[in-house]
């Protein structure tokens, strides 16, 4: 599990002004434990970042980093079991790693988080709305790289966002231009729109999720739309519309945010 960019930075920074660092990995993993093999976590005397699981687990692991800043241990590997020893119940054990970060660690982390970064599947959202923006809010803190797109020159322009803003006036040449296993998520102020964008995304064949903002009228309006222009209908079966699913009755864009953020990373793993 190769680091985080966000946690990457805060490393560097840490370290550009001097701060000391102990990063601390999970080595490895036995049965069953809150993170998998080379989760990672770095601790200062008065900050962290990154987690290993939580719980007593990690306030062991806290400890014992300070333990090594304040001189009071040495770096170098612990084994805990996750059991009533440490008032855990995972059942399985771990060995951590502990190390002082130094320059020759810090240029590794770079290249796991430059390479971590090129490996990010990508999202995109079509349409900056109300329901736009609080998809690309929902997105960002999750291992994906998210673009949010939208015709009008002046939204993308007056967003202040935690993601990738994208104006063109030809929103399906950046469908045709994204990599295969992308999401696609059409919400734009125009249905025409919308459905151009949704049949691009749809015909590359190789898209992970692609969904449309709406309900089940408009998907069947969709599905003739994709007839009249010589798509042929059965494009529309692996379109996902509404998005989010109907089994929570709230239309507010934060709740459709996230349920339409736990489709596209279920999506995603598939």
């Amino acid at each position: 599990m190769p680091i985080e960019r966000a946690h990457f930075d805060r490393i560097a920074d840490w370290f550009a002004t001097g701060v000391d660092v102990v990063i601390i990995r999970v080595a490895a993993v036995e049965g069953s434990a809150p993170r998998d093999s080379d989760a990672m976590m770095s601790v200062t005397a008065e900050a962290m970042a990154g987690t290993i699981g939580g719980g007593q687990l990690e306030w062991l692991a806290l400890t014992q980093a300070r333990d090594i800043l304040s001189g009071k241990a040495g770096a170098g590997s612990r084994n805990i079991p996750l059991g009533p020893e440490i008032g855990q119940c995972c059942g399985g054990r771990v060995r951590l790693d502990f190390a002082r970060l130094d320059q020759s660690r810090l240029e590794e982390l770079s290249r796991q988080a430059s390479q971590a970064e090129r490996e990010l599947k990508q999202a995109f959202i079509f349409g900056a709305g109300h329901t736009g923006k609080a998809l690309a809010t929902a997105l960002a803190p999750l291992p994906l790289k998210t673009t949010l797109v939208d015709t009008r020159p002046e939204v993308p322009d007056s967003l202040s966002m935690p993601v990738a803003t994208l104006t063109t006036a030809l929103p399906e040449e950046t469908v045709h231009a994204a990599p295969p296993a992308s999401a696609f998520v059409t919400m734009t102020h125009e249905h025409s729109l919308d459905f151009l964008i949704t049949a691009e995304a749809l015909k590359r064949g190789d898209a992970a999720y692609v969904g449309m903002i709406g309900s089940a009228t408009k998907r069947a309006v969709f599905m003739n739309w994709l007839e009249r222009n010589d798509y042929g209908c059965e494009l529309g079966d692996k379109l996902v519309c509404p998005i989010g699913g109907n089994r929570v009755k709230d239309k507010r864009p934060e709740v459709i945010a996230a349920l339409t953020a736990a489709e596209i990373l279920g999506a995603m793993a598939r």
